[in-house]
């Protein structure tokens, strides 16, 4: 392991980019902007391609480890580090972040380094939660990965997107409140200690554990985010460009799934336990609630974001089975998810460029018109429908094994899923795609060209490389999740 501070460079690299991006100031020197965003991109995904290569895989300690004094007074330190269980969202976290340039490459036409640069901001700010070891750290990340998105709702959004944007970030503010509330206990109780890995070898007693436990479940179920506090998502969705659609679904839908891993399970186990059951209930009635509530929607963008909720339900349910099957595969339908969810809302994105409408109904026939597009969204419709050989099916399966084990009327409830999701997705994709050209707008649709093309090639080999050959991604969590366990 070389002494290369990598995951500063995987934070600050993108920051500095998009700075840069932001200098280049007004729309004149708009390609001058795309052009540096996607080196930007390109070069923070390159930095983080070491954290996998020389990543040792035997250990569960924390690799990568930067250690500097920051705020003296509060003992808070600029601490970095990752395990095999937060390695894999770095990296897709960047991987993600040079799609949604290419994503927007031509459909952004106004403050188009305003726009790059907030992407960029944020895929470090993204990378920084994954990667802090210390309590304030990981909050001033958490917090500033807000803002970011926040803007990028509110200025390119749709017609309500002041109005999602204030739902988002009140609905998050509210979640954080508690979790800061949690982390200053931590730190009193500690002796005047912000390390989290400090925070997850403290005895606690029972009910201080429950009232810690709450406070995170609270923050982190805001993100995921789970019944009922998810009403938010599908607004947010509906309003967000389609870059904001696809960070949200594939990164920022994770921080509330990792909170819990790095927070509830470690430093409050047995109130974990003890609280299991009303979480394992919540997770089964947004697999099913939330399925058949996808399955009534006619604006695609909705049906997406609810379906998001119901695959996100899967990632709580495993982690509270207490299993290393089950909560691998919660971590493995989460990367997968950040591929899916990614791709299928670039596809209802690229239909929209071209429409202007996200309606089902004011489509039909699309496969007439623009037949390599179909074939590229059939592959993720049948990969969110949990299809075999993708990688939708791997972690929802890994999931559902678990729960045979654990309970087979949990089991069962959880993999009816399978059923409405085929359902809600190849429903929407049979009226959207199939049958005769039906109105003007789609007769005179285009394919997609050498741009969207490459997005959607990036996209399909996470989704294909994951689903049939998916040893890489788990061999990487088994010692990490093994020691969570322990």
């Amino acid at each position: 392991m070389s002494g290369t501070p990598l995951l500063s460079l995987a934070i600050w690299v993108p920051i500095l980019a998009g700075l840069v991006v932001l200098a280049t100031g007004s729309d004149r020197n708009a390609p001058l902007a795309r052009m540096l965003s996607l080196i930007g991109a390109l070069a923070g995904l390159l930095v983080t391609i070491p954290l996998y290569t020389g990543f040792d895989m035997s250990t569960p300690a924390m690799q990568f480890v930067e250690l500097s004094p920051w705020i003296r007074g509060f003992n808070a330190n600029y601490h970095l580090g990752v395990d095999g269980i937060s390695m894999p969202f770095v990296i897709l976290n960047s991987f993600i972040t040079v799609t949604v340039v290419l994503a927007g490459w031509q459909v952004i036409e106004s403050k188009v380094a305003q726009y790059n640069a907030g992407f960029l901001i944020m895929s470090g700010l993204l990378n920084g939660i994954f990667s802090a070891l210390d309590g304030v750290l990981f909050y001033v990340f958490f917090e500033a990965s807000l803002i970011p998105l926040y803007l990028i709702i509110g200025i390119w959004g749709g017609p309500r997107r002041v109005y999602a944007a204030f739902k988002f970030f009140l609905f998050t503010l509210f979640g954080s409140l508690l979790f800061l509330i949690a982390l200053l206990y931590l730190y009193m109780q500690s002796g005047g200690s912000f390390a989290i890995l400090d925070w997850h070898k403290m005895p606690l007693a029972l009910n201080a554990q429950t009232w810690l436990f709450l406070a995170f479940l609270v923050a982190f179920a805001v993100k995921v985010p789970m019944w009922p506090v998810h009403t938010w998502l599908p607004d947010a969705h509906v309003e967000a460009p389609t870059g904001g659609s696809i960070v949200l679904a594939a990164i920022a839908l994770k921080l509330g799934a990792y909170g819990f891993l790095r927070f509830s399970l470690p430093i409050a186990p047995d109130a974990s336990h003890a609280m299991a059951g009303m979480v394992v209930g919540l997770s089964l009635i947004a697999i099913i609630y939330i399925g058949f509530v996808a399955l009534v929607q006619d604006d695609m963008k909705k049906l997406v974001a609810y379906s998001s909720i119901a695959h996100m339900g899967f990632v709580t349910l495993g982690f509270f089975m207490f299993s290393a099957l089950a909560i691998e595969g919660a971590l493995v339908q989460m990367i997968s998810h950040g591929f899916v969810s990614g791709a299928m809302f670039f596809s209802i994105g690229v239909m929209y460029d071209r429409a202007h409408s996200r309606q089902i109904a004011d489509y039909g026939g699309v496969v007439n018109r623009m037949p390599k597009f179909a074939a590229f969204f059939m592959l993720f419709a049948m990969a969110n429908a949990g299809l075999p050989a993708t990688s939708g099916f791997v972690g929802e399966f890994m999931v559902i094994l678990a729960a045979v084990g654990h309970n087979f009327w949990i089991a069962f409830a959880a993999a009816t899923t399978m059923i409405v999701g085929a359902a809600y997705t190849l429903w929407m994709y049979k009226r959207v795609v199939f049958g005769a050209v039906s109105n003007h707008h789609v007769a005179e649709l285009t394919d997609i060209n050498a741009r969207e093309f490459l997005v959607f090639v990036l996209f399909a080999v996470g989704t294909l490389v994951m689903g049939l050959y998916p040893q890489p991604f788990t061999e990487i969590m088994h010692s990490s999740v093994n020691e969570l366990l322990r």
